[in-house]
């Protein structure tokens, strides 16, 4: 009989929204996969509960894992849900918080639940990290100089790279660079990192996918990429970067030893994927499914005003986007729902959210679910894939819990 996965959630930050994300989804997560819950305690007993609202309650865990308590939730149409949780920060109680404000007492309530999740995904005592959000500003009053999650999951793992992309049915997008000033990203424009990142994106959707082949497109920086040099130069580093990147895989075979980041661990091999797998739905494409492993493939600069709607038609199977916005803006308003953070460098899966704290809605109970449902749901999917298990999980099909 095949086991039921495993999935840690991390809190964010107790004062946010995430604790309520958690309470509402719990029992159509549970649909899927088992869940332990790793944040404070607190963050939950902020909340208060009525009519139309989850109820919860607190208890000894059931399942066989070391957890602080168990916890129980039944929803507005009698949906019950489970889930073992573990405290960090025990000493960190409601008193300290303040429901709607990030502060260094939540900062460090998030920071550590992030730290107790990556080592319980680590260890093989969970099969996939889903975080919600935490606030880099209440992590900086907790003295955590860290930019954001995928950076300290990265220093956590101790892999020598890390990207941020981001995933949903009709676009993929990989950041050269995320939490950093645009002058900054002007000023340190470098062949050698997009040529890194455009070869490292290729090489993990190639592993997660299972297709071979990719078509992987570069953003130009300038309007109209530079229109000949006329609005900049800044193309012809991105230039020398597509023609590096295409030479890094001028000797590929479809063996991992011949795959430019053999070195860094993953949680995925290369090899064609199951029959029927694609990381929404759909089936596979055709070259993997007959087991042919060729190389990607590499454009660009090309102007991003019209690159991320030829990529949403399925001329591209991937965009690398320069900049934190010049990415993320285009895949948010395209897929504002189902699209999901997934981290790629790290020996396990980690999927996330692809919104904030919303500070300013928490404890309203308003926020919607179905972003934190759809990173659960393909967390749940990506570890079955690595583990060879046929695990199924299909957040839009769910709908969004009450």
């Amino acid at each position: 009989m095949t086991r039921r996965p495993c999935i840690a959630i991390t809190l964010g930050d107790p004062c946010g929204i995430g604790p309520e994300l958690l309470l509402a989804s719990l029992h159509a997560i549970n649909h899927w996969a088992e869940v332990v819950v790793v944040g404070a305690r607190a963050g939950v007993e902020l909340l208060e509960t009525g009519p139309g609202r989850v109820r919860w309650r607190w208890g000894a865990p059931t399942l066989e894992r070391p957890a602080d308590y168990g916890l129980w939730t039944t929803g507005v149409h009698g949906a019950t849900g489970y889930a073992d949780w573990l405290d960090p920060t025990p000493e960190i109680g409601p008193d300290q918080l303040r429901l709607g404000t990030g502060s260094a007492a939540s900062g460090r309530c998030a920071v550590e639940a992030v730290r107790t999740g990556a080592a319980l995904v680590q260890s093989g005592r969970a099969d996939a990290l889903v975080t919600l959000p935490l606030a880099k500003a209440a992590a900086h009053l907790a003295g955590y100089a860290i930019p954001g999650h995928t950076e300290f999951l990265q220093e956590l793992c101790g892999s020598p790279i890390s990207r941020m992309a981001f995933v949903s049915p009709r676009l993929s997008v990989v950041l050269d660079t995320v939490h950093q000033s645009l002058r900054s990203v002007v000023e340190g424009l470098s062949a050698d990192r997009v040529a890194e990142t455009l070869c490292f994106a290729a090489d993990r959707f190639m592993g997660l996918t299972g297709k071979s082949g990719l078509k992987v497109a570069l953003c130009a920086l300038n309007p109209h990429a530079g229109e000949g040099r006329a609005f900049g130069d800044e193309e012809a580093v991105l230039d020398e970067a597509v023609r590096r990147a295409q030479a890094a895989f001028r000797d590929y075979d479809g063996t991992a030893a011949s795959a430019p980041f053999a070195r860094v661990p993953s949680p995925f091999g290369l090899g064609p994927a199951p029959a029927g797998w694609s990381i929404f739905s759909g089936p596979s494409g055709p070259d993997a499914a007959a087991g042919i492993l060729a190389a990607p493939r590499f454009f660009g600069p090309l102007p991003s005003d019209t690159l991320f709607q030829r990529a949403a038609r399925g001329e591209f199977d991937l965009v690398v986007a320069l900049y934190h916005d010049q990415g993320l803006i285009p895949i948010k308003v395209l897929e504002p729902d189902r699209a999901v953070n997934l981290t790629l460098g790290l020996p396990y899966i980690r999927t996330s959210p692809d919104h904030g704290t919303a500070f300013d809605r928490a404890g309203l109970w308003t926020a919607d679910a179905t972003n934190f449902l759809e990173a659960a749901a393909l967390a749940v999917r990506l570890a079955g894939r690595a583990k060879g298990q046929a695990w199924r999980a299909e957040a839009a099909c769910a709908g969004t819990p009450g």
